[in-house]
This record gives structure tokens, sequence and C-alpha cells, in this order.
């Protein structure tokens, strides 16, 4: 894992548990065949997923809770 993309991440989702599912989340779609949103010379699906994160090609929204 490239440490520079992590702290970029960082700057951009401040959470680091709601960081550690999105970017588990991309790497996970990028193993499965899932093309990349940029082009980068990161070796691992991970690294991928967090400079999508760091350059804002990948967000998150939170939803509302809901009652049932």
């Amino acid at each position: 894992m490239n440490n520079s993309y992590l702290e970029r991440a960082k700057k951009v989702i401040t959470d680091p548990k709601i960081l550690s599912i999105v970017a588990g989340k991309r790497a996970r779609q990028l193993a499965w065949g899932a093309r990349p949103m940029l082009k980068c010379d990161a070796t691992t699906h991970l690294d991928i997923a967090l400079l999508g994160i760091a350059e804002g090609k990948l967000y998150y929204k939170e939803g509302e809770a809901t009652e049932e």
C-alpha cells in the first residue's frame, strides 16, 4: 500500500472506518474486473482505490438511519 495515496485519501474522507470500507469495496470491484476510473502506475487494487478517492473520482453518501 502506498502511504502517500493513503494520506491524500484521508484528507478527502476523514473518518478512518468509512475510508476503509469505501476503499475496500472499490478494491474488491477492481479485483472482480471493474475498470479503473483513472490511469495510474499503482500495482494493487487498494492503491488504485485510494488514488481514486484522493482525486475525487470516488465518494460516498451517508444515508439516513431507518427504524423497522
